[in-house]
């Protein structure tokens, strides 16, 4: 699998960086079209791949032309339905007077590839106050058609009627990571300006790079980013008018400089031939065995160091601190003091509803943890600043 990620690798350098000799007569056999789909799919970047395969007509059998076509043909197809849904979301927005940031791969980024579409997205990610999340998601229900998927701790899940996903954030903060973290995007409106002299706005470019960081480094600790954000954070990085010291400067105000300077090692070497070193190779190989969802056995060997070893962890599957449970029951950010009850019912759901056997499971695997494999997760965490 290593050949096959150094060729997925390379193809992005060359289809969304710059020109690279090492594809330039690429010949893939059956079994390693396959394996470099599956790989690709596991960190969606099919359809940058797809786009560089058929573009360079690149010899594929039958079947896997058919998969990589069909992949990357869907994904422009999304990007145009989820394009006409956040140009009506803004326009929404706009008409109720709700000043509103697009976030993610829905502004900045999805701009800086030399496809738009290339930035994939399974979602719209849209900021608002919070005092006016609740009445814009009930209106996009009532009157446009939109059904409420779930609520969490900071924003409203919806899916629009021709099937797009929308959240709708009312805060931007990344529970778990950098303690620092929270006053900082909590305070992301402060620097926001206006891009249509209306109720459309963007961050600043620091605040929006430390945001892209900060979500980083959340699905890190919940076993994995995939390897996109990285080509996003190399994108960031590239930009001629950016301003690195201001970026660091907030990085290390809110306890992410470290993870930072170790996520653009990693992008510089996947994707500028960059030497790597015993971090690097370490967050390699974390990041490619989680995928873009992460995997059970890089969060569980996180979390059990996030939590103080293998008993606070099992500890935490029990009893889940107020932050986490509010997550569950957003009831308890109105009535705290039903967090006892919430806790009870939260035990029923895990005996009755079919998450025991998962929870324990995981409770056993992170028993089993060896000590040698645990030390070297907590020196790795130290060494990332996480």
């Amino acid at each position: 699998m290593k050949h096959i990620s150094e060729i997925m690798f390379s193809i992005i350098t060359n289809e969304i960086f710059s020109p690279t000799d090492k594809v330039s007569s690429l010949a893939l056999s059956d079994e390693q079209a396959q394996k470099l789909y599956l790989l690709s799919k596991k960190h969606d970047v099919t359809h940058i791949i797809g786009e560089f395969l058929l573009k360079n007509e690149i010899s594929l059998s039958t079947e896997a032309k058919k998969a990589f076509e069909k992949y990357t043909f869907t994904s422009l197809r999304y990007f145009e339905n989820l394009n006409y849904e956040l140009s009506a979301l803004k326009e929404f927005l706009k008409n109720e007077k709700t000043p509103h940031i697009p976030l993610k791969g829905s502004s900045v980024i999805r701009e800086l590839y030399p496809k738009p579409w290339l930035r994939s997205s399974r979602d719209i990610d849209m900021l608002v106050p919070e005092k006016d999340a609740e009445a814009t998601a009930q209106k996009l229900i009532d009157e446009y058609g939109y059904t409420k998927i779930r609520e969490n701790r900071h924003d409203i899940s919806l899916k629009s009627p021709t099937g797009v996903n929308v959240e709708i954030h009312y805060a931007l903060v990344e529970d778990g990571i950098a303690k620092a973290s929270s006053e900082i995007l909590a305070s992301v409106w402060d620097g926001a300006k206006s891009s249509d002299g209306e109720y459309l706005y963007s961050m600043s470019d620091e605040m929006y790079y430390y945001y892209h960081v900060a979500h980083m480094a959340k699905h890190f600790e919940e076993g994995g980013c995939g390897v996109r954000p990285f080509i996003d954070l190399l994108l960031l990085d590239l930009q001629a008018d950016a301003d690195a010291q201001m970026r660091n400067e907030l990085l290390e105000k809110g306890g992410l400089l470290a993870f930072a300077k170790a996520s653009r090692k990693l992008a510089h070497a996947w994707f500028c031939g960059a030497e790597k070193d015993e971090i690097t190779l370490q967050m390699e190989e974390y990041i490619l065995r989680g995928g873009s969802f992460g995997s059970n056995a890089n969060r569980i060997s996180i979390q059990q160091q996030k939590n103080g070893g293998k008993i606070g962890y099992a500890l935490s599957k029990i009893f889940v601190p107020y932050e986490m449970l509010m997550h569950y029951y957003p009831i308890l950010k109105k009535h705290k003091w039903l967090t006892p009850f919430m806790q009870v019912r939260r035990w029923f759901k895990l005996i009755f509803c079919g998450h025991l056997t998962r929870t324990t499971a995981e409770i056993k695997y992170n028993m089993n943890i060896e000590k040698d494999e645990a030390k070297a997760m907590e020196t790795f965490l130290k060494n990332i600043g996480l």
